[in-house]
């Protein structure tokens, strides 16, 4: 459901410099500095904090110490934890503090990155909302509760269906919390988070190394890092709702590079790709290891697969009801060493 239009101008509360623009190809980056990939955050703002911490990534005070690492963020950093508000705050402070000691952070756009930038908010909770209150709150979401139920009292008379406004009221309130309004709206293609959103990448790769959040599939592969990023880009100006064929557009498509499982997870009873159609997909993308979050796998762990060549970091940091053995966790890239860095340990991948 759409933000109607009489709602108020974008949150001008975040005082957050943009994105700053890159110096480089973001898909054919090189260094020579440290690399530390998270993965789904999903609200776990304490975790996330945590991890930083121990990867030296951020003071006590949460502000950069990290000097010239290369911070990549694979996505995911919203939905069903309470403080994905925070969490991107965080993220879009460090984004901006980087680089005045030359370091630099490269937030990826995951599946619920563009889920909430289209509107779909099936996985947020209560508290994703409740984050966005303002004193306002109550007569925003009376006047856009009247918006709704004229809609929907007009959807069933075109469909010769009767309409009880109590049970519609009754439902609505049930899934519109206070602030619901606001959050939507900062998220529009002219709120302050969703600006920031669509200015970022689906894919990079630094030193023949992919990042990106759900994986490349052979046919993103064959697509392309730059094209993929610029068709990323396109379709996320799309206005809500979602289109009815949701699934040709690389944003939902299930082997896009925001959704594909196959290279981590085949439960669906999809055989993974062989050894050598793996090497058939770093071949296309000139790459030779990939990292991918999206797909926690119950370790617990960073485990990697493909002798050493990929990695999948999403290790169920939120924890809880949603990842009951998940930990929070980064991987550290330093020359040939790859090390997963846990709270109070570390453990080496890959040396070379």
């Amino acid at each position: 459901m759409a933000v109607a239009g009489w709602l108020f101008a974008s949150q001008a509360g975040m005082a957050h410099a943009q994105k700053p623009a890159p110096a480089d190809n973001p898909c054919a980056l090189e260094t020579t500095e440290r690399i530390v990939a998270v993965g789904d955050v999903h609200g776990a703002y304490d975790k996330f904090v945590s991890i930083l911490q121990e990867a030296k990534i951020i003071d006590g005070d949460h502000h950069w110490i990290g000097e010239k690492t290369v911070l990549v963020q694979t996505g995911d950093m919203m939905d069903r934890g309470p403080d994905s508000r925070k969490a991107l705050d965080l993220l879009r402070q460090l984004e901006t503090e980087a680089p005045k000691s030359g370091g630099i952070v490269h937030a990826l756009i995951g599946n619920h990155e563009a889920m909430r930038v289209e509107g779909v908010l099936r996985d947020a909770s209560i508290e994703e909302a409740t984050a966005f209150r303002s004193p306002d709150s109550e007569k925003t979401l009376a006047r856009y509760y009247l918006t709704a139920v004229d809609d929907a009292r007009a959807a069933a008379q075109r469909s010769s269906h009767p309409f009880d406004e109590k049970t519609f009221k009754q439902g609505f309130m049930q899934t519109h919390a206070l602030g619901w309004v606001e959050l939507m709206k900062a998220f529009d293609p002219d709120g302050d988070y969703g600006k920031w959103i669509r200015q970022h990448d689906a894919m990079i790769k630094i030193n023949g190394i992919i990042f990106m959040h759900g994986g490349p599939s052979l046919g993103t592969a064959s697509t392309g890092c730059d094209k993929v990023n610029a068709q990323v880009r396109r379709e996320l100006q799309r206005v809500v709702p979602v289109p009815a064929d949701q699934k040709s557009m690389m944003i939902w498509n299930p082997d896009g590079p925001l959704w594909y499982r196959g290279l981590v997870d085949s439960r669906d009873g999809t055989p993974p790709p062989t050894t050598a159609e793996f090497e058939a997909i770093l071949a296309k993308l000139s790459a030779k290891d990939v990292v991918v979050g999206h797909t926690p796998f119950g370790s617990g762990a960073i485990k990697p697969r493909y002798d050493n060549r990929l990695f999948p970091i999403d290790t169920g940091m939120l924890g809880g009801v949603n990842y009951p053995d998940g930990v929070a966790s980064a991987l550290e890239i330093v020359g040939d060493t790859w090390t997963a860095i846990y709270e109070g340990k570390r453990e080496t991948l890959k040396k070379d």
